[in-house]
């Protein structure tokens, strides 16, 4: 029983800080951050799909912000975002 509740524990915790360190998406620039690049992702035909990489993507560079800034195609998405920090 001590095993599980000691497993419950790390897992809340393990989840609770993954969710601080994924990037926001905003809808404007935000104030007083600065923009530190963009980053582009590809995905099948799912725009969710698309906004689920680019938000990993900006998580990878560190961003704590991203802005979509483009994306289209038909059959196959893709798309980038402005990164901020």
């Amino acid at each position: 029983m001590k095993n599980i509740t000691m497993t419950l524990a790390a897992l809340a915790l393990a989840t609770a800080s993954f969710s601080t360190l994924a990037a926001t998406e905003v809808q404007s620039a935000p104030a007083g951050q600065q923009a530190i690049g963009v980053v582009s992702a590809t995905s099948g035909n799912s725009l969710t799909s698309l906004q689920n990489k680019l938000s990993a993507k900006a998580s990878e560079a560190g961003a704590s912000s991203y802005r979509i800034i483009g994306a289209s195609g038909d059959n196959h998405l893709y798309g980038t975002a402005e990164l901020y920090k």
